[in-house]
């Protein structure tokens, strides 16, 4: 499934901001940073009621409010 974002998003973060970002990246195996930025906002705005989480998650899936795509079940 491919998603197509056409919006871009710039924030600045302080280098402790940037750390604790990789470092929750890398401990949960992220494709990358800004992976890991809509996968913490998305669970930020889950945590507000904006979004309902059902906890099947997987790297390629990683949006803000389109949730996971559901796959296929493996045999």
């Amino acid at each position: 499934m491919s998603i197509n974002r056409e919006e871009r998003l710039q924030i600045m973060l302080t280098a402790e901001e940037l750390r604790a970002l990789d470092d929750w990246r890398f401990a949960r195996r992220m494709p990358s940073r800004a992976a890991a930025v809509r996968e913490l906002l998305r669970r930020g705005l889950a945590d507000e009621g904006m979004l309902d989480l059902d906890g099947r998650s997987h790297s390629k899936d990683f949006g803000v409010v389109g949730g996971p795509a559901v796959e296929q079940e493996q045999e």
